[in-house]
């Protein structure tokens, strides 16, 4: 067992009160569901994970047993013009393949930051339906990502704001641009929507895919269902 620190510093373009806001009853807006407001009684519970609660300059989360711990640390500061500095520690114990753990958890930080400061930026506050779906073994393989690609029409040297056209059988085509890319995540934005591909084939996992719907006449069940089916079929 080895412990671990990943730290990162960002600014967003809002106040600390709307930071707090997405980091604890917003998640379903950037990264996955959390289950919303943590705040028990933080600091009359030993057996709650929830360590600091300081709205909205602090939130602080520790899990522990055997000798094992998962910790994160928010630290939220205003700054001028109406934006605010995030410091983000994120500290434990990988039990086994440390190297590639740390990889694959330092890498998602960096993605999962960049989509909070999207949300913020363009759909802070709305209504959001979470949608994932599983990549299927077959995209495990060192390529999946470059085949995810050509199954989306985003090209191998698409830079941030080229745009591409989103077509999933039995769901509306969507005008989207791209936000975020690199060998390992893609991320596409369009006015409704952030699209999330995570390339866990990096990392010992398989292709996934996780949206983030800012739009209020979603039918989850068959969205969700094309999605999986699409990906399903992009690796078959």
């Amino acid at each position: 067992m080895h412990e671990f620190s990943i730290e990162r510093e960002v600014i967003l373009p809002v106040d600390p009160e709307q930071v707090f806001a997405a980091i604890t009853t917003g998640t379903a807006g950037w990264m996955f569901p959390t289950g919303g407001d943590p705040d028990i009684d933080a600091n009359n519970s030993t057996n709650n994970p929830v360590k600091a609660w300081e709205p909205p300059n602090r939130l602080a989360i520790r899990q522990e047993a055997d000798g094992w711990f998962n910790a994160l640390e928010y630290l939220i500061e205003a700054r001028d013009g109406g934006t605010a500095a995030l410091r983000y520690v994120h500290s434990g114990i990988f039990v086994d393949d440390w190297d590639n753990q740390y990889d694959g958890a330092s890498k998602h930080t960096d993605f999962y930051l960049h989509s909070l400061g999207e949300y913020l930026r363009h759909f802070a506050g709305r209504p959001v339906t979470y949608v994932s779906a599983g990549g299927p073994a077959a995209s495990g393989t060192s390529d999946a990502m470059a085949t995810l690609r050509r199954a989306l029409g985003v090209d191998p040297a698409a830079l941030v704001g080229d745009r591409v056209t989103i077509d999933v059988p039995g769901l509306t085509p969507v005008d989207a641009e791209v936000d975020y890319t690199n060998q390992y995540f893609l991320g596409l934005r369009s006015a409704g929507t952030l699209y999330r591909f995570y390339g866990r084939n990096n990392f010992g996992g398989t292709v996934d895919a996780a949206h983030h719907f800012f739009t209020d006449d979603l039918d989850q069940t068959a969205t969700q269902l094309a999605w999986q089916t699409w990906l399903d079929n992009v690796y078959a």
